[in-house]
């Protein structure tokens, strides 16, 4: 679910060292590489106790609980911060985890909640330390390109809503498409359409990409402008074609890959 402004209750691994290296190298009469420094002066990253990062602070909304619903279904351990605490965490904390996930919510107050140095060091850490990214709704707002202080995982590529916002529709059922599977019936709450960033892994009925992937830097991201991990309560009078347990089953298939940096299947 993503909020901005009056919308407040929103809510394999490729490395590419090669591209990297020819793009960074520096030529001298060592033939020494910027890259190589760059690696060394790195501080090795500091092992967290469990492997995911689920952030929980100013901006989130009650998704954090439905999230960590189905990490307890995967049975992945994870521990959550709040602004305060991500805001204190180094980039080589932030290092040792494997996923850090931020959930849905008001994205420009995620991001205002955050210190500049903090936002670095999450980007620092994905694209450096290799730590894989999971952004749900405003937390995929929240991880492309936004002047409030967005963490900027894709170049400068940033993100709008889905067009029925735009028709005044805030929360409904949307059918998603996949290249090798049948539709699901998922939960949207004024969530992003994602074009201009990564492969597509799902898309709304209108085209438009509902879930994307791709790397940044070292890290592998997952963006997703839907709510498969949504439980029951957030329907109200809404019906899914597709059963809930079915939805949330592909939430885990979404958390695993992301928590792996695996690749899901994409058109």
């Amino acid at each position: 679910m993503q909020s901005r402004l009056s919308l407040l209750d929103c809510l394999p691994r490729v490395l590419l060292w090669a591209g990297f290296l020819a793009g960074t190298i520096l030529l001298s009469g060592c033939g020494s590489s910027r890259n190589a420094e760059l690696a060394a002066a790195l501080p090795p990253a500091i092992p967290a106790a469990e492997p995911v990062l689920l952030f929980n602070g100013t901006g989130t909304s009650s998704d954090v609980e439905a999230v960590e619903a189905v990490l307890k279904m995967l049975d992945v351990g994870y521990i959550t911060a709040d602004s305060a605490q991500l805001n204190a965490i180094s980039e080589a904390q932030l290092g040792g985890y494997k996923l850090i996930i931020i959930p849905g919510g008001n994205s420009i107050e995620i991001g205002e909640s955050l210190t500049l140095n903090a936002v670095a060091n999450l980007r620092g850490a994905v694209q450096q330390y290799g730590v894989h990214y999971l952004g749900i709704c405003a937390g995929a707002f929240f991880g492309g390109y936004s002047a409030y202080n967005g963490v900027n995982l894709t170049g400068g590529a940033a993100f709008d809503f889905y067009a029925d916002e735009f028709k005044g529709i805030h929360r409904e059922p949307v059918e998603l498409s996949f290249v090798s599977s049948g539709p699901l019936d998922v939960y949207w709450q004024d969530g992003p359409q994602l074009s201009g960033w990564g492969q597509v892994v799902a898309k709304f009925p209108d085209g438009t990409p509902a879930i994307t992937e791709g790397q940044s830097g070292s890290g592998f991201v997952i963006f997703t402008g839907v709510h498969p991990e949504a439980p029951r309560g957030w329907l109200g009078t809404m019906v899914l074609k597709t059963p809930i347990s079915v939805d949330q089953a592909y939430a885990g298939v979404v958390i695993t890959a992301a928590l792996d940096g695996a690749p899901l299947p994409h058109f």
